[in-house]
C-alpha cells in the first residue's frame, strides 16, 4: 500500500497561505490534511471555514478534513460543499456514524472515522466495513501546540490492534496517524499498520531544515518500509 504524507495546514504560515501550499505542491505533497475545530470538542480554532473554502480556489491538492467538533452534520455539509476529498470525523461526537458515513459517501467522498487516543478500536468492529480509512490520534485533539503533549505511549499497540481488526474483516483501508509523528517514531508507526501520515513539526516542518530536506529524510524512511 503507498505511504501518504499529509501536510497539516496549521503548520503552514496562516498569514501566507497561498504560497506555502504552493512549496507543498512543488515537493509532491499528496494531500492537505485539513483540520477544522470548533473550540468545544476541541479547545483552539485554528482556521475558520471560510479560510478553508477560499483555499480550496487556489490549489489542486486534495484536501484531506479532519473533524474535531461536537455538531458532525454541519461541518460535514460544509465540507462537503467545498469539495474535499476525504472526510473524516469522530466516533466520540458521533451518534449515527454510519449514517454520517453515508452521507459523505453519497457526495462521492472518501469517508473516515477518528478516533481519541483513549477510544478502544474495538468500537469500530461493527462499522469498519463503511470506513474508506481510519485516523488514530497520537496525541489528545487541539493539544498539539502545547510542549508537554507526548505522543501516546501505546500508539505502535493502537495502530496494530487496527490494522488486525482491518485485516480481520478482509479489507486493506489505509490508517492514518496524527499527532507527534517525528523521524525517529515513524519507522515503528509503518512497521504497524500506518499508510498516512500527518506531518507536522516532527517530520516535514522541522525548524532548522528547508521543506525539500525534510521531504527527503521522510522519504528515505518510507523507502525501508514493509508496506
Amino acid at each position: 500500500m503507498k505511504i501518504r504524507l499529509t501536510p497539516s495546514l496549521i503548520c503552514l504560515d496562516l498569514c501566507n497561505l497561498e504560497n506555502s501550499v504552493r512549496e507543498l505542491e512543488n515537493i509532491g505533497a499528496d494531500m492537505l490534511h485539513v483540520d477544522i475545530l470548533d473550540g468545544y470538542f476541541s479547545p483552539s480554532m485554528p482556521i475558520g471555514i471560510d479560510t478553508v473554502a477560499q483555499l480550496r480556489k487556489k490549489t489542486n491538492l486534495p484536501f484531506d478534513a479532519h473533524l474535531m467538533v461536537d455538531s458532525n452534520e454541519f461541518f460535514i455539509d460544509q465540507m462537503i460543499s467545498i469539495k474535499c476529498e476525504r472526510i473524516c470525523f469522530h466516533l466520540e461526537t458521533a451518534k449515527h456514524p454510519d449514517i454520517l458515513l453515508r452521507t459523505i459517501k453519497r457526495a462521492d467522498i472518501k469517508a473516515g472515522i477518528a478516533l481519541k487516543p483513549s477510544t478502544p478500536v474495538s468500537l469500530l468492529e461493527d462499522i469498519i466495513n463503511e470506513c474508506d480509512y481510519v485516523l488514530l490520534m497520537m496525541i489528545n485533539p487541539g493539544y498539539a501546540g502545547q510542549s508537554g503533549e507526548a505522543q501516546i505511549p501505546y500508539a505502535r499497540e493502537k495502530i496494530k490492534k487496527c490494522r488486525d481488526l482491518i485485516k480481520k474483516t478482509g479489507l486493506n483501508i489505509p490508517i492514518q496517524v496524527d499527532g507527534r509523528v517525528s523521524l525517529e517514531n515513524l519507522p515503528i508507526l509503518l512497521e504497524n499498520g500506518a499508510t498516512d501520515i500527518v506531518c507536522g513539526t516532527g517530520t516535514l516542518f522541522r525548524k532548522g531544515f528547508s521543506l525539500e530536506e525534510n521531504h527527503d529524510a521522510i522519504m528515505n524512511i518510507i523507502g525501508g518500509s514493509v508496506w
